[in-house]
Formats: C-alpha cells, structure tokens, sequence
C-alpha cells in the first residue's frame, strides 16, 4: 500500500510518501492509522489527534470504516481551512 502524507502530517512524519505492507488485521482506515501510529514516535506525534485526520483511499474521500487493502493509495492531510 501507498501512504502518501500532506501538510503537517508530512512535516511532522518526515517524509511525503511510504510503501508499506499490511498486517492482516488492517482492513480499514481506522485500524490503518491505529497501525501507522504504532510505526514510530513521528507518526504516533502526528497522528495522536486522528479526528482531525482526512483521508482519501484511490483519491476519494472516505469515513474511517472505509475498507482498505494492499493496492490502494492512501492519502492523509489535515483539514483544509479557506480565507
């Protein structure tokens, strides 16, 4: 699976993208940023607050019990705000 990490989450995790493999227990969004908070003290920091996480699977915006598997690309970026 591609994660592709925007904004603030790419600054605090330290890179823009990563290839990852999933553990058979990830099926959806929510058990993917449960996961990915586990990967290291970066993405634990960013994701902490994770209800203010968006995500899109295959450039969709989907809820958190969205399934995912391994082909899809995940995008996360915080909310986007307009002035």
């Amino acid at each position: 699976m591609k994660i592709l990490y925007f904004a603030w989450l790419r600054t605090k995790i330290g890179v823009a993208t990563e290839t990852v493999d999933l553990p058979a227990e990830v099926r959806d969004v929510g058990t993917l940023v449960a996961w990915l908070k586990t990967r290291s003290p970066k993405h634990a920091d960013a994701l902490a607050n994770s209800t203010v996480v968006k995500v899109a699977v295959n450039q969709e915006h989907v809820p958190y019990d969205h399934p995912v598997g391994p082909g899809d690309e995940v995008a996360l970026f915080p909310p986007v705000t307009g002035g």
